[in-house]
């Protein structure tokens, strides 16, 4: 089932409307997650939202939001002032320009969504924005109002749909010479870069996604397996630090380490299987993508999740 759209609006280039949902692109659902719990009972930990002065809880009808001028010193804002304000953008993503994906820096991208026409009509106008942008080989850049703040959104054709990228003002994008100035000028020489390239000729290949093993969350999964089964958890081995002296003996070192995989000619590592035990686990997280193959695999286990 597809995710609840976080936006419902127009899509606008010109006079051409069209009525758009916007769904987030990515999830962290998969990802293991942990709750806060008091050592001394084992139970979860609520918060709870109180008066600072009073230490008096309050319900969330009698919280308002508020600009702080000066120390204590607030002006207060209520929910119907911000909603006189609201901007076109908050109902519309109106085009204002189309550029090239190059000119767009890296460090403004924020976050992906999928665009797609919403409800049985508009599919005619959304597909002439779509492949116009496409043809013209261009990304289209508008506003759109998402957690009651304006933000610029960069659209492109994605198969039959558009991929829309939140990106930053300029001003929430921080200054480099402030991290750089202090980084001192070195003399590489011609030596240290060609080693440094047969390096990366050696690692070089094709961005696949699947290659990747996320290990932290499969450390994460066998810790809590471990610790279901009653087992003592050992300390992982983790690399001695070095301090480089020789850096042309270091680089020297690894084009030989890098080459020796290459010269053996094994084939590529499949990616690690779940255990049984991580599959049982899984099957108790919801959302977990590997609990679904599971469950279709073989028959949902009956044993109840025990106590970390």
């Amino acid at each position: 089932m597809a995710p609840r759209a976080n936006w419902k609006g127009f899509l606008r280039l010109s006079l051409v409307t069209c009525p758009v949902a916007l769904y987030p692109a990515t999830s962290e659902s998969e990802k293991i997650s942990f709750n806060q719990l008091n050592r001394a009972t084992g139970h979860r930990i609520k918060y709870v939202k109180v008066d600072a002065d009073t230490g008096d809880e309050v319900p969330n009808e009698d919280i308002v939001k508020g600009y702080e001028l000066d120390k204590g010193q607030y002006i207060e804002v209520s929910k119907e002032e911000l909603e006189e304000i609201a901007l076109e953008s908050t109902r519309t993503i109106e085009i204002d320009e189309f550029v090239d994906r190059s000119d767009i820096d890296p460090r403004y991208l924020i976050r992906p969504y999928y665009l797609r026409p919403d409800g049985k009509v508009g599919h005619d106008a959304f597909a002439v924005i779509r492949d116009t942008i496409r043809e013209m080989d261009k990304v289209a850049v508008g506003r759109v109002v998402l957690t009651n703040r304006e933000h610029i959104i960069a659209m492109e054709p994605l198969g039959k749909g558009l991929m829309g990228t939140l990106l930053r003002y300029p001003y929430e994008v921080r200054d480099p010479k402030e991290y750089f100035d202090e980084i001192q000028d070195v003399k590489v020489t011609k030596d240290m870069l060609d080693l440094a390239r047969h390096i990366v000729d050696q690692k070089s290949g094709s961005f696949e996604p699947d290659k990747f093993e996320d290990h932290y969350e499969t450390a994460l999964i066998d810790l809590i397996n471990q610790k279901r089964a009653g087992k003592p958890i050992t300390p992982m081995e983790r690399p001695a630090s070095t301090n480089v002296v020789d850096l042309m003996e270091a680089l020297r070192r690894s084009v030989g380490k890098e080459a020796a995989p290459a010269k053996a000619a094994k084939p590529a590592k499949k990616p690690k299987k779940a255990s049984a035990g991580q599959k049982e686990m899984l099957m108790s997280i919801e959302g977990k993508k590997a609990a679904k193959e599971a469950t279709a695999k073989r028959p949902a286990a009956g044993a109840r999740r025990k106590s970390a």
